[in-house]
């Protein structure tokens, strides 16, 4: 899958907000440098949620009612809560809040870009920036803080709502954190602290978008005095007003909070990014983990079980591009980053919660995850019993694990407990519920028309896989082999029957040419008879023909072959012509029959006739045949 799958919104709902964080992670690694005042390691890890009497009812907390606010509590931390009821109006209010910040510090050039007639857009710095996926050898591990969610643990169900609220979540962000969100969202998401200005003061901007306007500039003013108190005015101008110019950015994305860290650990200067959405997903937990796993292929997803139920935890390095404008000297260049994201699906069934933290730091990733996996430990939802709609009908809704609140809570696992002990003895414990049978699979559903077409990466044709247990090199079953052994001897056999010949068979030996018998040289006998020549040398008593022209007179004595020439001793002798199979099949050869290869098999050249045997020479015709000249007789 490439990256521009990944980070699309198109293929990918969660782009928009990871686009937001990797742009942050830009902001701090131009933007911190040595005189950037910082907080001390420890304010990560001191605070715990669990000391804190609210830590377990955040939904008792007095927030700003309808929207996503965040506000910070003593001895607990930044509670951020967001909603799907009032996402606001979506009315842009950046250029408001910039103006206003440049006005705030009196006006110049910020870092990289000319303030032309106020215009100042982040398109000038370059900004936003795209992560995209590094190395796998570049991933950072799975750290053990995090690993330790996979445990089984007790999950709580949903705190009931009012009809009409929708599905709300609240969680605890450590301190440390510096948010750039304003406090109470986005205009029109809450009731606003901050007074409306009068009809027409401000060019005639609703009293919402104006207020909003208003908090989100001294907000930001005050985030910039924390960080770069103790440098000039010219970086606090610079921080602000660019953090200003990705206000409708962060609004378009989802993001109900967006915070930078700067801290110390050991005498060096460390930083990290957070950021807090809201999208719309309607898979469950088990396919949205597969998903993720399928599509970011560099990436490492666990399946995890927080106390407000299941979640998909991703791990991957990304790298970040820092424009020139931004870098302090001016050059392009690239920072690659660990990156943490966290996927909590909302008990509505089609909205998921996206917590995502980076960090350009590798040596302080543990540091980092910890605090992560306490803000995950954090999670409170709240929720009105309404599912959501989305798109593709009630089906995915109904399918999601967070349908409804009696489906909020895994189903219990096996733990080991002492058995109860009584007057007489240890009690019996019962025995355990039988498993539910499995239940089949649906059969699949021809499309109709007017379904939503499915994503690119979901096509395909259904296929089956092997289980896990299966092993393509274990041997074949007995009963396996039997039946296939059973098939091949009912078959008919295949080739053409052909005699072989005997053990006492001499290919070497004088062939009589003019009757085309194959055997062996014969010597007269006293009788009458030929008897064997053990040497195979004996001419016959009547002159013979011979194909090379060399035939000998009849009479003479046995001529010896040469010394050089072994004598042939046949290896058994031959039986008797006038045995019981001679007379029963006079003129059959010798041999035992066997099966060859079809006559179109001819490994070594040699033609053979239509039943198989090996034609001889036919006397006849070379008896026919003019003599052959032969000039050197």
């Amino acid at each position: 899958m490439t990256q521009d799958v990944q980070f699309s919104t198109e293929a990918n709902p969660f782009a928009a907000a990871e686009q937001v964080c990797s742009t942050l992670g830009t902001l701090t690694d131009a933007l911190f440098d040595e005189h950037t005042s910082r907080h001390p390691a420890a304010s990560l890890s001191a605070l715990r949620t669990v000391g804190h009497p609210a830590a377990e009812a955040l939904f008792t907390l007095r927030l700003a009612p309808n929207g996503p606010v965040h506000e910070a509590f003593d001895r607990l931390g930044t509670v951020v809560t967001a909603g799907t009821a009032r996402p606001g109006t979506g009315t842009p209010i950046a250029d408001r809040v910039t103006a206003a910040l440049h006005d705030h510090y009196g006006g110049g050039a910020v870092r990289g870009a000319i303030a032309d007639r106020g215009t100042t857009s982040a398109a000038l710095f370059q900004l936003p920036v795209t992560g995209e996926f590094a190395d796998a050898k570049l991933r950072p591990p799975f750290a053990p803080a995090l690993a330790a969610l996979a445990a089984g643990q007790q999950t709580r169900q949903p705190v009931e709502l009012a009809t009409g609220a929708g599905a709300e979540v609240r969680l605890v962000v450590p301190p440390g954190f510096h948010p750039l969100t304003s406090p109470g969202g986005p205009a029109g998401a809450s009731a606003r602290t901050v007074p409306a200005l009068p009809d027409g003061a401000d060019g005639g901007a609703d009293r919402a978008t104006a207020a909003a306007a208003a908090e989100l500039t001294a907000h930001l003013a005050e985030v910039a005095e924390e960080l770069f108190g103790a440098t000039g005015t010219a970086q606090r101008r610079d921080f602000a007003v660019i953090a200003a110019t990705l206000t409708d950015l962060v609004q378009d994305a989802g993001v109900r909070y967006a915070g930078v860290c700067a801290l110390e650990v050991d005498g060096r200067a460390t930083d990290a990014t957070l950021v807090i959405s809201l999208a719309r997903h309607p898979l469950p937990i088990t396919a949205l983990a597969t998903e993720l796993a399928t599509v970011r292929r560099h990436a490492e997803v666990w399946t995890v079980l927080l106390p407000a139920g299941p979640a998909a935890v991703l791990v991957e390095g990304r790298t970040v591009p820092v424009p020139g404008p931004l870098a302090s000297d001016g050059q392009r260049r690239w920072v690659v980053t660990s990156v943490v994201q966290a996927f909590v699906p909302l008990p509505d069934g089609g909205t998921v919660l996206c917590a995502q933290l980076s960090t350009a730091r590798p040596e302080d990733w543990d540091l980092y995850t910890e605090a992560f996996a306490e803000l995950l430990k954090s999670i409170q939802f709240g929720w009105d019993g309404e599912p959501v709609a989305v798109a593709g009908g009630a089906a995915n809704a109904a399918a999601s694990p967070m349908a409804s609140p009696a489906a909020h809570v895994p189903p219990p696992t096996a733990v080991a407990v002492p058995a109860p002990t009584g007057p007489d003895g240890p009690a019996p414990v019962p025995a355990a519920a039988p498993a539910p049978a499995a239940v089949p699979a649906p059969a699949a559903v021809p499309a109709t028309e007017g379904a939503e077409e499915e994503p690119v990466h979901l096509r395909g044709t259904p296929v089956r896989i092997p289980p896990a247990d299966f092993n393509p090199f274990a041997p074949v079953a007995e009963e396996t082999a039997a039946e296939g052994a059973a098939g091949q001897a009912d078959e008919e056999p295949k080739g053409t029957p052909v005699l072989i010949p005997p053990p006492d068979f001499d290919p070497f030996g004088m062939t009589d040419f003019s009757t085309g018998a194959a055997d062996g040289p014969t010597a007269p006998t006293a009788g009458g008879a030929a008897a064997p020549d053990p040497f195979g040398t004996t001419i016959a008593a009547e002159q013979q023909a011979d194909p090379f022209g060399t035939t000998v007179a009849a009479k003479g004595p046995a001529v010896p072959p040469p010394p050089s020439v072994p004598p042939r001793v046949p290896a058994q002798a031959a039986p008797a012509a006038d045995t019981p199979a001679a007379e029963a099949e006079p003129g059959r050869g010798k041999g035992t029959p066997v099966l060859i290869p079809p006559p179109d098999f001819d490994p070594f050249g040699m033609t053979e006739s239509s039943s198989g045997v090996a034609e001889e020479p036919e006397a006849e015709s070379q008896a026919d045949a003019e003599p052959e000249h032969r000039p050197f007789g």
